[in-house]
């Protein structure tokens, strides 16, 4: 006979983001709130320091008249007009705030990013209007980690992006792509400094040989460095503890590997094939910057890098790359 031995109940670890504790933002709540609501919300993130009270950009005086007629503030003691928005990356702006809410919302729900035509027909604005919103979200987010040094246990490692060449239509005509002479020149390597338990830092260059002197700057002298097999590292060794793995032998040996920056590639791969089909040229820095950001928060609930994502936009200063609006 069969045994009917009781069986406990088996345990199965769930993936983070289908727990209840990654949904704490309603994307629904935020679509539907007021302009003023929306205003308030603003006031409250940008400046929680002072509770909500406005304060002045220009000298930061606390005495502040607030205008009926319109939603701009006037300093009691340098006479400067300004409002909400007024010198963060959102100012020039001629959206409703409740859009710009609504698009960091929007923003924060895609793990693996989101385009600026989805966006685009989202909010119903033109494609111009939801591209330089994301870029400027993504500066914003970029922010927090412009001048940090890696520390620790760093992973480092590089992937390259861009450059395709369509092949040829007839097989005879076709041309080996790996060699220079037929590649467009546009392809560029994502050198990443990542952290264990910790940041991840994205640079792009060229090469990965081009990166040492950025690495060599941005690593901290204490701080223990794992690599893979390819030889211009080799320089890495004369000033950090260096570990390497050769990866035609093994993904980890003794503690050395670089899996961590392998997930991060991982995620902007990701990124690149089932969202923005095409992040090469002078914007991958950026893309390559919020993919590291995302990868830094999966464990954060989306109510959470909503709020996150807000602050760092609202005490971002103006942008010099995408400054004006459409």
């Amino acid at each position: 006979m069969r045994s009917t031995q009781n069986v406990g109940p088996r345990t199965v670890s769930q993936h983070f983001l289908l727990s209840k504790h990654a949904r704490s933002l309603s994307l629904a709540r935020v679509a539907r709130m007021s302009e003023e609501e929306a205003r308030d919300a603003f006031k409250q993130i940008r400046w929680a320091s002072t509770e909500g009270e406005p304060v002045c950009p220009h000298c930061g005086c606390l005495g502040v008249y607030s205008y009926k007629s319109r939603p701009v503030f006037k300093c009691k003691a340098c006479d400067h007009q300004f409002s909400v928005t007024s010198g963060t990356i959102f100012a020039s702006r001629k959206l409703p705030i409740s859009t710009y809410l609504l698009a960091i919302a929007i923003f924060v729900n895609g793990a693996k990013g989101h385009s600026a035509l989805q966006l685009s027909r989202d909010l119903d604005c033109q494609y111009k209007t939801a591209y330089v919103m994301a870029h400027k979200i993504r500066e914003a987010m970029a922010a927090e980690v412009e001048t940090m040094k890696a520390c620790g246990e760093v992973e480092i490692d590089g992937a390259y992006f861009g450059g395709y060449v369509k092949p040829a239509n007839y097989k005879e005509n076709r041309r080996d792509r790996r060699l220079a002479v037929n590649q467009t020149g546009k392809r560029r390597v994502v050198v990443i400094m990542r952290e264990r338990e910790g940041r991840t830092l994205p640079f792009v260059f060229k090469s990965e040989a081009e990166s040492l002197p950025t690495l060599e700057a941005r690593i901290d002298a204490s701080a223990t460095v794992h690599a893979d097999e390819a030889t211009h590292w080799d320089r890495l060794h004369a000033r950090f503890l260096t570990k390497r793995i050769n990866h035609e032998w093994a993904y980890s040996d003794e503690g050395a590997c670089t899996n961590k920056a392998e997930s991060f590639f991982s995620r902007l791969r990701r990124a690149e094939i089932g969202t923005h089909h095409h992040i090469a040229g002078p914007y991958l820095k950026a893309y390559a910057r919020e993919m590291a950001w995302r990868e830094d928060h999966r464990r954060v609930s989306n109510g959470e890098q909503y709020l996150m994502i807000a602050n760092a936009a609202l005490a971002h200063p103006v942008s010099r790359q995408w400054k004006g609006y459409w």
